[in-house]
C-alpha cells in the first residue's frame, strides 16, 4: 500500500517528474504538428489532452493527502479545463485506501490528549468510509453515545500549499487553463482557499453548528450532525451518528416520499444559498441521506462557500430577468458576475431557447427520470458552439452552478416527477 503523506522531498520530485513529463509532451506536441492541417492538429490536440489527463489522474491518484485533494477540487473546478482532462481527473473523486489504525489511534490521542480507552467507550478500528485527506470510524463515547469520528491523515496540512502550486504549474505547462491569468489568481485562490478549510476541522465544526441552527428553525426534517467540541480539534472531528438510507434505496421508494425528500433537498440547498449566503457545495451523492418519513440528511460540511450580499442579489436579479426574458438586463448581470465576457454577441432564439431549458424543472410538472432538458441542452451546444468563448468561468458563480447541477443529478437519482415552481417562487420572490 502506497504511503499517505510521503515525505516533502518525495512528493516534489514525484509532481515535479509529472511536470517535466507534461511539458515534454507538450513541447513535442507542438513540433510533431508543424505542417499538420486543422482536422490532424485538433485530434493530436485531443489525445495529448487525454493523456495528460490520464497521467495527472494516476500521479494525484497514487499521492493521497493533499495533492489528491488537490486533484479533486480541480475536479469540482472542471469548467475551466478541456473536456478531455475534466473526464480524467473526476476519477479522483473516489475513495482512497484506508490509512493503518495504529498511525490513526495515535492522531487521535495526541490530538485530543487522551488515550483512546479513556476517550472512547469504543472505536471501531476498520473505518467506514476513507478519503484523501482522512477517515471515519465509528465510535461509542463513555456516556453509551454512538458517533463517528473523522481523523486527518498525519503531515497532510503541512504538504497543502506546496502541492497546490505544483499542480497549478503542471496545468499552465499543458496549456490547458481556458482563461486568463488574472482570473487564474483569483480561482486557485478560492481552491486554496478551500482546501485550507478542508484542512481546518474547526472550521468544518463552525459550518456544522451554523447549518444546524440555521435548518432546525425552518425544518426539522433537514437532520445535520452534531458536533461534540470535547473530543474534536484542528485534525479530529466528532460528530453524532446520524444514518439514513443512500440515493439509490430512496429511489425505490414511492413517488411521493421521492417528490417530499426532492423538494426538501432543493429548498435546503436554496435556502443556505439565497438566505443564509454560505452554503454546502459538494453535490456528490454521498454526502446525503435520507429517511422514509421523509427526512433528508446532509453530511461533510468541509467544502462551504460564501457569498456576498451583492452577488446574491446579482444572482436574484439574473433569475429575475430570465424570467422575464428580457436579455439585454441577462448580460448586464452576467457580466456583473464576472461570466459573460462581451454583451450583444449571443443570439437572442439561443438565449430563448437555453434559458427555457434551464427554467423547465423549477416551472413545469417535470419528470427528472426522463431528463428532457438534459437531452435538449445536448442538441443546443451544437449550434451555441462557435459562442462558447463570450462564456467565462468565474470565481463569484463556479460553486454556486457546480452545487444547482449537481442537485439537478441528485434530483435526476431520486426520480422526482413534480412541479417545484411554488418552491423556485419562494426561494427567489417573483418581482411584483
Amino acid at each position: 500500500m502506497a504511503k499517505p503523506a510521503s515525505t516533502p522531498g518525495r512528493r516534489f520530485l514525484k509532481l515535479a517528474g509529472m511536470t517535466a513529463s507534461i511539458a515534454t509532451k507538450t513541447v513535442s506536441h507542438s513540433l510533431r504538428n508543424l505542417t499538420a492541417d486543422e482536422e490532424q492538429k485538433n485530434a493530436a490536440r485531443s489525445k495529448m489532452f487525454q493523456d495528460i489527463g490520464v497521467q495527472i489522474a494516476e500521479t494525484l491518484g497514487d499521492m493521497k493527502g493533499a495533492v489528491m485533494k488537490v486533484g479533486q477540487i480541480a475536479s469540482q473546478y472542471k469548467d475551466i479545463f478541456p473536456p478531455e482532462v475534466s473526464k480524467a481527473i473526476a476519477k479522483l473523486q473516489r475513495q482512497a485506501p484506508p490509512m493503518p489504525f495504529k498511525q490513526i489511534k495515535l492522531q487521535v490521542e495526541k490530538e485530543l490528549g487522551k488515550s483512546l480507552d479513556q476517550l472512547f467507550q469504543h472505536f471501531d478500528e476498520t473505518p467506514f468510509a476513507a478519503a484523501s485527506i482522512g477517515q471515519v470510524h465509528k465510535a461509542i463515547l463513555k456516556n453509551g453515545e454512538q458517533v463517528v469520528v473523522k481523523v486527518q491523515y498525519p503531515g497532510v496540512e503541512e504538504a497543502c500549499e506546496s502541492d497546490l502550486k505544483q499542480v497549478r504549474l503542471a496545468l499552465r505547462l499543458m496549456g490547458v487553463l481556458k482563461i486568463e491569468r488574472k482570473l487564474q489568481d483569483r480561482l486557485f485562490k478560492e481552491i486554496q482557499d478551500s482546501l485550507d478549510n478542508e484542512l481546518n476541522y474547526e472550521i468544518e465544526a463552525q459550518n456544522l453548528q451554523v447549518a444546524r441552527t440555521f435548518h432546525q428553525q425552518l425544518d426539522p426534517k433537514i437532520i445535520i450532525p452534531q458536533v461534540y467540541t470535547e473530543y474534536s480539534s484542528r485534525h479530529v472531528l466528532t460528530l453524532s451518528l446520524e444514518q439514513g438510507d443512500s440515493i439509490e434505496t430512496a429511489s425505490t421508494w414511492s413517488q411521493a416520499t421521492r417528490n417530499e425528500l426532492g423538494r426538501r433537498l432543493l429548498r435546503a440547498i436554496g435556502q443556505e444559498i439565497f438566505y443564509l449566503k454560505r452554503f454546502h457545495c459538494d453535490p456528490h451523492p454521498g454526502n446525503f441521506a435520507f429517511r422514509e418519513d421523509g427526512s433528508v440528511l446532509i453530511y461533510d460540511y468541509g467544502g462551504v462557500k460564501t457569498l456576498s450580499t451583492e452577488v446574491v442579489e446579482n444572482f436574484k436579479a439574473l433569475v429575475h430577468a430570465a424570467r422575464a426574458q428580457d436579455f439585454a438586463t441577462m448580460e448586464d448581470y452576467l457580466v456583473r458576475l464576472n461570466s459573460l465576457a462581451e454583451t450583444g454577441k449571443f443570439p437572442t432564439d439561443l438565449y430563448t431557447a437555453w434559458v427555457e431549458i434551464f427554467t423547465r424543472p423549477l416551472t413545469t410538472h417535470y419528470d427528472f427520470a426522463a431528463n428532457s432538458s438534459h437531452h435538449d441542452a445536448m442538441e443546443l451546444v451544437k449550434p451555441s458552439l462557435k459562442y462558447w468563448d463570450l462564456f467565462k468561468p468565474s470565481p463569484d458563480t463556479l460553486m454556486v452552478n457546480r452545487t444547482i447541477s449537481g442537485q439537478y443529478w441528485n434530483l435526476i437519482n431520486l426520480k422526482v416527477h413534480d412541479n417545484l415552481n411554488d418552491v423556485f417562487d419562494e426561494l427567489v420572490p417573483p418581482r411584483a
